[in-house]
């Protein structure tokens, strides 16, 4: 992964990372949220994976069910935010759509993805942090204000 800040102002940064074939987004990013010491910010991305793990959150059983992917997907859209945990560390919340060569598309939470060739990738940080607690309703760590 390359990566750069290309702007600040006002207590907002951006920075954009350029993935390659064989990185794994979502370590990458937690890579770059340590590095930059990000506690809230928002990430926008596409490109294309060789293969992923979506997941859906099954809400009766209140838990993810993960759903493998297993070939060549574009990255047609990629949103998603960086706060922190309980422990300081990053907390990433992904959401994506991959297109499928005949054109039909998966959408879910992002678990893992194997970038082949690219994925190009623009954080927005925020001045104003993004807290995640745990809603004892569903399990799930949450933004709370």
């Amino acid at each position: 992964m390359m990566s750069r800040q290309v702007h600040e102002s006002d207590g907002q940064r951006v920075f954009v990372a350029v993935l390659e074939t064989g990185d794994e987004a979502m370590s990458s990013l937690k890579t770059l949220a340590r590095q930059e010491k990000l506690s809230a910010a928002g990430i926008t991305a596409i490109g294309a994976f060789s293969d992923a793990v979506l997941r859906y959150f099954d809400w009766d059983r209140k838990d993810y069910v993960d759903i493998p992917v297993n070939e060549q997907v574009e990255v047609a859209s990629l949103v998603g935010d960086i706060g922190v945990d309980a422990h300081g560390e990053p907390a990433l919340h992904v959401h994506l759509v991959l297109g499928r060569r005949d054109g039909s598309a998966l959408a879910g939470h992002l678990a893992k993805g194997h970038v082949r060739p690219t994925l190009e990738v623009v954080v927005t940080e925020s001045p104003a942090h993004l807290r995640r607690r745990e809603d004892p309703a569903t399990g799930l760590r949450l933004i709370r204000f």
